[in-house]
């Protein structure tokens, strides 16, 4: 009995010892994928601040907090089983739909430029309705747009996760990483935006410390600071957020191009960031990155604004005829003509 004790107590330290190895891979392979959704993230953590915009300072973090359940149970309920059947039954599509996620994210990114280039009459007047009467509906529609904003999103990070990991790794591997970058990156994003739509009311009470100390004095011009800062905060993530939609969406299709043997643009965003690193040796890590950021983004505007018109006059308008056979109301395509909910 005590030798089958000592067995038993060796096979569970070797147990231990195997699950520890693969806690450090899950760890080690959630950081890399994490790295490679960074701009999907960015994009993530710019566009949410703007669904608080307009309600009530008491509001605001309730809203956040619905919205990062919201965007939890995406990840975790319907992204993170998609995935990993597809991984099971039919790994060959995964690298078509980053391909199709990354046109959406293309486009979405150009309709914003087009949008800050020409205002569309209908999203003035989207922003001139809804009172003080129905503050809850409207709250109930916000919340539910970013909801399904975040879905596309997510979907991209859980794919570009998936990507990441090593195609022979075990089942429980892949759904352990994916839980963890869809855990960490809502609770990440979301604390952050968290961070940013109060950041103002910080600031108002900093700003009306009484302390007579020379503390006191700094803590009001960081109150006052913030508060005048914060809307060119929120603009420029705005502007980061696009541009990360952009140059990521671009990426993913350059690079899905080359899985399918069209390895011509690849290569020359290669080629152009190795050029800028030498001419640039200082800086040469950051001089390739901004190369091809750059180039992925070009690419990535020229394919969005392509899209555009395709939305506007037959996405569109075959939405709505699907959306009428059915006897529904559908959500309009946005388009250059007209605002509307993606």
């Amino acid at each position: 009995m005590a030798v089958g004790l000592i067995a038993l107590l060796d096979d569970v330290a070797a147990i231990a010892k195997v699950a520890a190895a693969s806690l450090d891979d899950v760890a080690g392979q959630a950081a890399k994928a994490g790295v490679k959704a960074a701009g999907v993230v960015i994009d993530d953590a710019a566009v949410t601040p703007r669904y608080v915009v307009g309600f009530a300072a008491e509001r605001e973090l309730p809203i956040v907090f619905r919205i990062a359940m919201g965007s939890l149970k995406n990840k975790l309920l319907f992204l993170l089983p998609a995935a990993l059947a597809l991984s099971w039954f039919a790994p060959w599509v995964i690298t078509p739909l980053l391909m199709i996620g990354g046109a959406y994210l293309c486009y979405e990114g150009a309709e914003k430029v087009y949008e800050a280039l020409f205002p569309h009459k209908a999203h003035e007047h989207e922003n001139a309705v809804g009172g003080a009467g129905d503050a809850a509906a409207l709250e109930q529609q916000k919340i539910s747009g970013a909801i399904k904003t975040d879905f596309i999103l997510s979907a991209e990070i859980m794919a570009i996760t998936l990507a990441a990991v090593p195609a022979d790794a075990s089942f429980w591997n892949k759904a352990m990483v994916l839980a963890v970058v869809g855990l960490l990156i809502t609770i990440g994003v979301y604390g952050v935006v968290a961070l940013i739509v109060k950041a103002d009311d910080a600031g108002v009470a900093m700003a009306k410390s009484t302390s007579r100390s020379a503390f006191g004095s700094l803590v009001r011009k960081l109150g006052r600071g913030l508060v005048v800062g914060m809307p060119y905060l929120l603009k420029g993530l705005a502007i980061v957020g696009t541009a990360a939609m952009i140059w990521v969406g671009g990426g993913i299709i350059v690079h899905g191009l080359a899985h399918y043997g069209f390895t011509h643009i690849e290569e020359a965003l290669h080629h152009a960031a190795e050029a800028a690193s030498h001419a640039l040796p200082a800086l040469s890590g950051a001089a390739g990155w901004l190369t091809t950021a750059a180039g992925s983004g070009v690419i990535g505007l020229a394919i969005g604004a392509a899209i555009i018109p395709l939305a506007s006059y037959v996405i569109g308008p075959v939405w709505r005829a699907v959306g009428g056979m059915f006897g529904k109301k559908s959500a309009p395509v946005a388009s250059p003509h007209g605002g509307g909910h993606h």
